[in-house]
């Protein structure tokens, strides 16, 4: 990490943890490990995945009361979805805690919190890296994701199609509603590596 990500990490702490409790606070210290590691791999800026990585759960708040408040408070559009599933709605509030409680200015950054559940588009390298370091960061136990994490260090792009395909499976089976963009993020991938 950088002087500046350090900072920002040793100012942010007690704060991140207030909001999010101590389990996913760890758990965004290892999301942010791996991606300081795929940033240097695939010459990405490692002070922006520091950050964004860290703080990418930010808006994941422990108390869904006040989540839903912050959510109305910043003015964030809420559709059925993400009243029903605040999994979808934490990566939009999150962007926004991010600018107004932690100063976080970088458009980049912002969008990689934003984006790291849903997916979209035509991702930035740094979306994409907070998306998969999120899906494979070494806590995460579940049937094939050692093959997507090691995928991801070749080849980034089929990784973040693998976890994409592997959620919109699980959420189907599941029978919750798939978050358009994260199909459309699919549906770009295929279409971008033919």
């Amino acid at each position: 990490m950088t002087k500046n990500s350090t900072k920002i990490v040793n100012q942010s702490e007690t704060k991140l943890i207030h909001y999010i409790g101590y389990k996913r606070y760890l758990h965004s210290l290892r999301v942010m490990e791996e991606a300081i590691k795929l940033a240097t791999k695939f010459n990405c800026d490692g002070e922006k995945a520091a950050i964004a990585g860290f703080l990418h759960d930010c808006g994941k708040l422990q108390d869904e009361h006040e989540l839903l408040k912050k959510s109305y408070d910043f003015g964030i559009i809420q559709r059925d979805v993400h009243i029903d599933n605040f999994a979808l709605l934490h990566g939009a509030l999150g962007a926004e805690i991010a600018r107004r409680e932690f100063q976080i200015e970088d458009i980049e950054i912002i969008n990689a919190i934003r984006y790291h559940t849903t997916g979209r588009p035509n991702m930035s390298l740094l979306e994409k890296i907070i998306y998969i370091s999120d899906y494979i960061e070494p806590e995460r136990k579940f049937p094939g994701v050692d093959a997507i994490r090691t995928l991801a260090y070749k080849d980034l792009d089929e990784a973040l199609l693998k976890a994409m395909d592997k959620t919109i499976k699980y959420i189907i089976d599941k029978g919750q509603y798939i978050h358009p963009e994260t199909l459309n993020a699919r549906n770009y991938l295929i279409k971008e590596n033919k």
